[in-house]
């Protein structure tokens, strides 16, 4: 199952999810209006909503009140974007001007506070005590997350423990969320719950292994955003860590300095220094041991279409290119 078939299995549920998108993202505040929509409608593959509608699907879910979770997970990702690009000093996301570069870093923060407490908005509206407690736990070690990345940029010393902590907090914090919130709903044991929570944060661990090896390996049309912008914002991601560690010398001291100035100049040098100490097959393998992990924890799932798709999912994750 390819990835256009698996959207096409819930494509009634991701137009529902649109729809309510759009209709929540209404504001009296016009520039709320006009930097959400820009940043709601910029190409994403809304893949966090889809995972919680799949998830949902897998656990038997026949209500309608996945909508609005998917609804509410996406706007805690976007709001996580907006904030992102104007710490990274972003320009480019999604093949786009990133919306700090189109309206400022002071409105890209606000109105990414506006998603955030719309969002709780919508929780409140849930009624669910447990849905509230899982989801502003996540929020909150998400911004953990985003600290923690802030305090190992431009330091070459980054372990790959260190690194690993942050990606599990900032990236798949939010897939474990999406994936648990889906099994919450559908009433599941706790069994089935730990497990889809389990799939899900090891397909985010996988997707952002894969996301900071495309920053050395795939081109900036390809992509959506600067080749090399890891460097530049001085981000200790694996395959660097990995390349300074297995490199000769010369080979480290170039990526430390790199890591440690924030150097994109060097980009030509640094991919092929990546090339050559192997670190490019090195996260391949990072992240294919977080999917294979996030596979067997489907495996007490029961066989159904929907448990079919997130397996394929796990499959499309690991082989993208954008």
């Amino acid at each position: 199952m390819d990835i256009q078939s698996i959207y096409s299995l819930i494509e009634d549920d991701m137009k529902a999810v649109d729809s309510m998108i759009q209709s929540r993202l209404q504001s009296d505040v016009v520039l709320i209006n006009q930097l959400g929509s820009y940043i709601i409608n910029s190409g994403g593959k809304r893949l966090r909503p889809a995972l919680s509608i799949l998830c949902a699907r897998a656990c038997g879910h026949k209500k309608e009140d996945h909508i609005n979770l998917a609804t509410i997970i996406e706007f805690i990702h976007t709001a996580t974007l907006l904030h992102d690009d104007v710490v990274d000093g972003s320009d480019m996301r999604r093949g786009k001007e990133t919306a700090n570069n189109v309206w400022g870093n002071e409105a890209s923060v606000l109105v990414g506070d506006f998603l955030y407490t719309r969002s709780f908005e919508m929780m409140v509206e849930m009624g669910s005590m447990r849905l509230m407690k899982i989801l502003s736990h996540t929020t909150n070690v998400i911004a953990e997350g985003e600290v923690l990345q802030l305090l190992n940029c431009n330091d070459a010393n980054t372990t790959e423990e260190n690194y690993l902590e942050v990606i599990h907090h900032k990236t798949a914090k939010l897939f474990e969320a999406a994936g648990q919130l889906g099994a919450v709903i559908s009433q599941s044991s706790p069994e089935i719950e730990q497990a889809i929570s389990s799939y899900a944060m090891h397909l985010g661990s996988a997707f952002q292994l894969v996301d900071d090896l495309l920053d050395y390996s795939e081109s900036s049309d390809t992509i959506g955003k600067n080749i090399g912008d890891d460097l530049a914002e001085g981000k200790p991601t694996l395959p660097l860590i990995f390349a300074m560690r297995n490199g000769n010398k010369q080979q480290a001291k170039i990526v430390r300095d790199a890591i440690e100035q924030g150097q994109r100049d060097k980009i030509d040098d640094i991919i092929t220094i990546i090339k050559e100490t192997g670190a490019i097959e090195y996260t391949e393998q990072a992240a294919e041991r977080e999917i294979i992990q996030a596979k067997e924890s489907l495996s007490i799932i029961p066989d159904n279409p929907y448990k079919q798709a997130l397996l394929s999912l796990a499959d499309f994750a690991l082989q993208r290119r954008f």
